[in-house]
């Protein structure tokens, strides 16, 4: 798809699948300005020289999700303090699982609890990820704000409320179509900002000279009638802590 967007001469190509699709345009030019979205550690990643001179012709919105990732765990084993066992859903094929995993273990071990990772990359390893969980005794499920896992919204919220699986998501809009919890960055006012950064190339601006964007607010959201499904009391402490509260 990189390759015939740059086949068709397009101005300027905004690649908003994350790291995957950041690194597909990449390989497919060097010449077409590219603005990238949901890329944690883009400097890691090989897509530009620094955060604040990119120095190519990438330049985009570095969203914190994998450095959230600690964060989540917190706010799980503050919901869910009895338990002894968090799984994360991992994508093998994502370039920075390992990268999560490392971060996450040396969280869990400092909450004194066990990191469970279930590899899974398709719909039906998805689902059989639940049954495992259960197995393990798991207290709470950590979900990455990977596409893979975002565009299988549906299914993960289904699995989550059959097997009443209490997790944590990446982006609000998960919490809002019925997950228990999401905290991170807003994902409208990342897609403000690519348009803005957009805006600005097609006027003349260059990438190399625009530094790479970061968010300056996380949103912690909490469902209210999920928590009631799976028999949870959110503790006030993280309620205080609510940007909103679905009701």
């Amino acid at each position: 798809m990189a390759a015939d967007l740059v086949g068709r001469k397009v101005d300027l190509i905004v690649a908003s699948g994350g790291l995957l699709s950041a690194l597909a345009a990449k390989r497919a030019t060097s010449t077409i300005p590219i603005v990238f979205t949901g890329v944690s550690d883009p400097v890691a990643a090989g897509l530009v020289a620094s955060l604040a001179r990119p120095g190519g012709n990438l330049t985009g919105f570095s969203p914190f999700q994998v450095e959230l990732m600690p964060k989540r765990l917190e706010l799980l084993t503050e919901l869910v303090p009895q338990a002894k066992v968090i799984a994360l859903l991992a994508n093998p094929n994502f370039p920075l699982t390992e990268r999560i995993i490392q971060d996450l273990q040396g969280a869990a071990s400092t909450k004194g609890v066990e990191l469970s990772v279930l590899k899974v990359s398709t719909d039906s390893e998805i689902a059989a990820a639940f049954p495992t969980l259960v197995q393990q005794h798991a207290g709470g499920l950590l979900v990455p704000a990977d596409p893979i896992f975002n565009s299988r919204r549906e299914q993960l919220l289904a699995l989550a409320s059959r097997y009443s699986v209490p997790a944590i998501y990446g982006w609000r809009e998960i919490a809002e179509a019925g997950g228990l919890i999401s905290y991170g960055p807003s994902l409208p006012a990342i897609h403000l900002q690519v348009g803005i950064r957009a805006g600005k190339i097609l006027k003349g601006a260059k990438p190399a000279d625009l530094p790479v964007e970061q968010p300056t607010k996380f949103e912690l959201v909490i469902n209210l009638k999920t928590a009631k499904a799976l028999g949870l009391v959110i503790p006030q402490s993280i309620l205080a802590r609510a940007d909103e509260v679905i009701e």
